[in-house]
C-alpha cells in the first residue's frame, strides 16, 4: 500500500514550503497556499513512525465537506480541491492560538479533572462531573499554536490578551466563530447519530484583513465524536463511550507505555494495527459524511498529486 510520508514538490511560482505534523503547505506566489494532507499520524505531538493508508485523503475530504457546510456562517480560506489529498486556499496570516471548544468532559479535560484540577485555561469546570459527562454549556479552552513539533500549551483568554497574542477585537470574533461552528458541527453530527464532543478550530487573516477559518475542521484528528445511541446508558453504567476519533490511538499508546514524554519509546505498530486504524478512519468518514468512502488510486500517489496541482495552477 503506497502511503504519503512526505512531499518535496517544486510547483510553478512556489515561494516556500512549511512542513507540519501531518500536512505540507506550499506558498504559491504569496497568493495561494497548497495544503497536502499526508498519511502521517501524530499523537501527543509526536509523529509516529508508520503512516496510515488513506488517512490524508479522509482528513482532506472531511474538512472540505465541513467547510462547504459551514461557509454560510463563517468564511473560510478554501478555493479548490484539485486532488483527493489537496486543498488550495488563500494565503493567510494564522493566529498563534488554536480555539479548542469542549461540550463534554473528555480527553485532556478529563485527565486534568481527574487529577483534581477544576480550572482549565481560566475556565471553571463544575464539581460532580464524571468523565464524558456533558458540560452545562460548551467551554472554550485555547492552546498556543506550537512551532516545529513542540507541544501545544493550554492558555487562558486573559493571558492571550495580556500578552498581545491576539487583539481583543479579533479574539471576540474568534470566540463567536468558534461557538457558531461548534453549534453547526453538533447539528451535523446529530443528523448522523453522532455527538460532537470537542474540537479545535484555527483561523487566519487574509491580506485584506478578513478573519477566516483555515486548516481542517471536524475531522477525526481535530475532533472527538461519540455514538449517540447508547450514550446515556453507558454513562449511567460508568462504561467507556463508543467513539470515533484519534483518542483510540492515544489510549492504545498509553496502554503501551507512551505519552510523548522524554525517555519513552514509541511502541511498534503491527500491520494489523495499522489496518485497524485505517478502517476506523474510513468508518468515521462514512459515518460523519453519510457517503461511501472511495479510495483514490495510490499506485503513483506523488505523481498523481503533482500532476493535478500543476494542472490547477497553470489554469489559474
Amino acid at each position: 500500500m503506497n502511503t504519503i510520508n512526505e512531499t518535496n514538490f517544486k510547483f510553478p511560482q512556489q515561494k516556500s514550503v512549511y512542513k507540519g505534523k501531518v500536512r505540507e503547505v506550499y506558498n504559491v506566489n504569496d497568493e495561494l497556499l497548497v495544503m497536502i494532507a499526508s498519511d502521517r499520524l501524530s499523537a501527543f505531538d509526536v509523529i509516529l513512525p508508520r503512516q496510515i493508508p488513506f488517512k490524508g485523503q479522509i482528513l482532506n475530504q472531511i474538512a472540505t465537506k465541513m467547510m462547504n457546510d459551514t461557509a454560510d456562517i463563517v468564511p473560510n480560506w478554501l478555493v479548490a480541491n484539485p486532488d483527493e489529498n489537496v486543498a488550495v486556499g488563500h494565503l493567510c496570516e494564522p493566529f498563534k492560538v488554536e480555539m479548542v471548544i469542549r461540550g463534554y468532559l473528555s480527553g485532556h479535560a478529563a485527565r486534568e479533572y481527574n487529577a483534581g484540577k477544576r480550572i482549565l485555561c481560566g475556565v471553571e469546570m463544575p464539581e460532580g462531573l464524571k468523565e464524558n459527562d456533558k458540560f452545562p454549556t460548551p467551554i472554550i479552552t485555547p492552546s498556543t499554536k506550537a512551532d516545529n513539533g513542540e507541544h501545544d500549551e493550554d492558555i487562558s483568554r486573559e493571558e492571550i490578551l495580556a500578552k498581545g497574542i491576539v487583539s481583543e477585537e479579533d479574539y471576540l470574533v474568534l470566540e463567536d466563530y468558534t461557538r457558531k461552528l461548534f453549534q453547526r458541527g453538533t447539528e451535523i453530527a446529530a443528523s448522523r447519530d453522532l455527538i460532537l464532543v470537542d474540537t479545535k478550530y484555527e483561523f487566519g487573516k487574509t491580506r485584506d484583513g478578513k478573519i477566516v477559518l483555515i486548516d481542517e475542521i471536524h475531522t477525526p484528528d481535530s475532533s472527538r465524536y461519540f455514538y449517540k445511541e447508547g450514550y446515556k446508558e453507558r454513562q449511567e453504567k460508568g462504561e467507556k463511550q463508543k467513539q470515533l476519533s484519534k483518542e483510540f490511538v492515544r489510549q492504545w499508546l498509553i496502554e503501551n507505555g507512551f505519552q510523548g514524554k522524554e525517555g519513552q519509546q514509541i511502541p511498534e505498530m503491527s500491520d494489523d494495527k495499522i489496518n485497524e486504524i485505517s478502517n476506523r478512519y474510513i468508518e468515521l468518514y462514512e459515518q460523519i459524511t453519510g457517503e461511501t468512502f472511495i479510495k483514490a488510486n495510490t499506485e503513483n500517489v506523488l505523481a498523481r498529486i503533482e500532476k493535478n496541482v500543476v494542472n490547477f495552477l497553470n489554469g489559474q
